[in-house]
Parts: structure tokens; sequence; C-alpha cells
């Protein structure tokens, strides 16, 4: 059994890694982490040079970047949820598209609405606001269209693809996402929210923190 350390935050990247590591039952060990924090940044450079996270920690050796890590801990599941067969391309390009396409202006309505405001009191650009509602309604059609004759977005069976596009919807409503104009969407993400391991990826963590760690 390999060594798992799963370092986090509440936010979006850290959010997905661990809801994967739930979903699959990973045996890690979750570890709560602010790799920016002036008391930590130096020790946390060690783990990952870039000081964000989530990163995963196997037997001592680190692994960055979500993606990597949900693909990783499949693996070692044994799972398809990261497949390994000709759905594994469609599934990259979910990843790929979802990244580029959808979260980027979602994730500025989750970072302006939700994120500044607990440090900052900088107001929103009207203009990039706008701007990353059109993109993000543009996206959210596309996929709209495409979820309109399928229940999961890779052959009608979750995947990865599935809970890495719905990156930001979990904050759809305090962000000021529109998701009620896009119903097909909608109806997808209320099937995630049915799965626990999504809907409250931290609800009954046990937790170390990187003070205890200390």
């Amino acid at each position: 059994m390999p060594d798992l350390k799963l370092y986090y935050s509440p936010n979006l990247n850290p959010r997905v890694a661990v809801a994967v590591a739930r979903h699959l039952d990973s045996p890690v060990a979750y570890i709560a982490a602010s790799p920016m924090h002036p008391d930590h940044r130096r020790a946390f450079k060690a783990i990952n040079p870039n000081t964000l996270v989530p990163v995963l920690v196997e037997n001592g050796k680190s692994l960055w970047e979500t993606d990597a890590i949900a693909c990783r801990l499949s693996q070692i599941a044994g799972s398809d949820f990261w497949p390994t067969d000709e759905r594994m391309s469609e599934v990259q390009m979910w990843v790929s598209w979802s990244n580029l396409h959808l979260t980027r202006p979602a994730g500025t309505f989750y970072f302006e609405r939700l994120i500044r405001p607990q440090f900052s009191d900088v107001p929103e650009d009207p203009k990039v606001m706008k701007n990353d509602m059109v993109a993000f309604r543009n996206s959210a059609g596309i996929l709209d269209g495409l979820l309109a004759d399928r229940e999961w977005l890779v052959a009608d069976r979750l995947s990865y693809a599935d809970f890495r596009t719905a990156t930001c919807l979990p904050f759809a409503e305090g962000a000021g996402l529109p998701l009620h104009d896009f119903p097909n969407v909608a109806r997808w993400h209320d099937q995630l929210l049915a799965i626990d391991a999504w809907r409250d990826p931290f609800a009954g963590i046990a937790e170390t923190s990187m003070e205890r760690r200390a």
C-alpha cells in the first residue's frame, strides 16, 4: 500500500482533487495546507515549487496539478473513472475544453464574487465581467446542447470528465452564474450533486493540518 498524502485547500482545483479521492475511496491522508502563508511557504516549496495545492505525495514523491492527481488516483484504485481504453481521449478532450472554455470565465465570477471580497474591496471590472459572462454563456450553451441526449459526458458513464467540467458549478448561485438558463447542464449537475463526494467532498475528512505536522 503506497504512502499517500493529499495536500489541499477549499478552493476550486483542490476541491476537485479531494472529490476524486473521496469518490474513489483513495487511501490518502488529507492535509489542509495554506502554501502561501508566510509561515508555510518555504517548507511547502519542497513539496511543490509552485507553492500551490493540490499536491499528491506518494512515497515521498510529489505530483502536482489536479488532472495528474486524478489520473494517478484512478490508476491506484484500478478504476475506469479515468479510463485507459478508447474513452481516454474523450475524457482528455473534456478536461482540456472545460479548463480553457468553461472554467476560465466561470472562474472569474467565482473569484470576483466569492473570493476577492474576503480580502479586498476592489470592485469588479464591468468590462471583464461582461466579456466573461458572454464566454460562459457560449460555452454553457455548447455543453447544454451536447447533454440533451446523454446522461453523462463520456459513454453515458460517470467519469473524471464530469467532475472536471463541473469544477465551478457548485458555486454557480453565489457566483451569479445563470445555470437555470441551461436546463440540461442543470439536470446533469443535479446528478453530480447526488454523489456525496461531489456535493461535499470535505465532509467528515479526518484531516491533518500543516501546523500539526510541523
